[in-house]
């Protein structure tokens, strides 16, 4: 793949962008190879987890401008197409994905950040919304993500003005969920994914999916999709060994099924 340093470690399939020299930054080929990943880790049982990284000085600068430069309006409608393909992706694969960021992260790189379901960043990081800067609008999803994380006024004011948010502004506000030095980040980040992936993982899939469906539900959909969920999950052996585990005050050894 194009870009990025795929492998696994026990459970857990890491993902690095790995194209340092232009500070990760989004094009095609690195969109498709992440749709490639995903993919995998979405037919692998012995995968119940993701983590997505960068190399070098940035986890991602974005999109390239020397080639946004070159585009015309029908290539970046037929790039963005494959950028919905990977952010729907992102959202619907069953398995965590955890994004481990740091440096100096703009504009799309934001967004695909965002578009995790856990954020652990460096103490460095700082996120640069910087569309505005370029006469342009967030894409890969930042205009969802953004208004539900820190909500919309906040949401209008950083993409207005495209001010940097340091990492613990980002903490404070909920946009991320820890902050670690740089040279700890990547560890602290594959420790938890390594966590996640030796749980219940079939009841995280179901937890990720219904987290995701209740902010573009109302109450009643999301109490029908409890209620049958909760049925089929209390059948998996999961949910028999958690009980076991607990009345026979033991730590559970689940399986993912």
């Amino acid at each position: 793949m194009e870009g990025l340093i795929v492998k696994q470690e026990d459970k857990v399939l890491s993902i690095i962008l790995n194209k340092p020299n232009v500070l990760n930054a989004l094009n095609l080929e690195l969109k498709e190879g992440l749709l490639e990943a995903l993919e995998f880790a979405r037919k692998n049982p012995n995968v119940h987890a993701v983590l997505i990284s960068g190399a070098g000085r940035s986890f991602s600068s974005g999109g390239n401008l020397k080639e946004i430069e070159k585009s015309n309006p029908v290539d970046t409608f037929e790039y963005l197409g494959k950028t919905k393909e990977l952010i729907l992706a992102m959202s619907q694969i069953e398995k965590p994905i955890i994004g481990c960021v740091h440096g100096n992260i703009a504009g799309g790189g934001c967004c695909l950040a965002l578009a995790c379901d856990i954020i652990f960043a460096a103490e460095d990081s700082k996120f640069h919304f910087s569309f505005s800067k370029v006469g342009l609008i967030p894409d890969n999803g930042g205009m969802f993500f953004l208004t539900r994380t820190i909500g919309l006024y906040r949401t209008k004011d950083i993409l207005f003005t495209a001010q940097p948010i340091s990492a613990e502004t980002a903490l404070n506000w909920g946009m991320i969920n820890r902050i670690y030095p740089k040279d700890n980040l990547f560890s602290e980040a594959m420790g938890y994914a390594l966590k996640l992936s030796a749980g219940p993982s079939f009841a995280i899939g179901q937890i990720k999916k219904l987290a995701n469906l209740s902010i573009v539900n109302d109450l009643e959909a999301v109490l029908e999709m409890e209620r049958s969920n909760q049925a089929v999950l209390q059948t998996t052996f999961d949910h028999n060994e958690g009980v076991n585990a607990f009345l026979e005050k033991r730590q559970p050894k689940f399986k993912g099924r």
